[in-house]
């Protein structure tokens, strides 16, 4: 199983991805959505974790880019912001979101509930 973590913190993602290499996941990641497209397409991924607000591409225009192109793949969307709008259309997009800062467990709950 191969997760794809997408989000400007730099830190954080990182952060994540060695997390999540803890419990024998193997994440890749980037800062950017560009990236993230050019990733997918060259890796099949089961799970993106996609920040809901990034520079340039946000989580769900890159959500609609990539399930275009990979339709079997999972999202779990994250904000810092919490807002009712962006939960909102989180789910409406996927039904999986976290509010940052991000519990390792329960971002492993998320994704076990995304590819249930």
């Amino acid at each position: 199983m191969k997760i794809l973590l997408v989000d400007d913190e730099v830190e954080l993602v990182s952060a994540m991805a060695e997390r999540l290499s803890f419990r024998s996941v193997d994440a890749d990641w980037t800062d950017n959505g560009e990236t993230a497209l050019k990733m997918a397409a060259e890796t099949d991924y089961a799970v993106a974790v996609l920040d809901m607000k990034m520079p340039k591409m946000g989580g769900l225009e890159l959500q609609e880019s990539l399930a275009a192109e990979h339709p079997d793949m999972k999202f779990i969307f994250l904000s810092g912001h919490g807002s009712e709008s962006d939960f909102k259309a989180g789910c409406a997009a996927g039904c999986n979101y976290l509010i940052k800062p991000v519990q390792i467990e329960s971002l492993m709950d998320k994704i076990q509930e995304a590819l249930a």
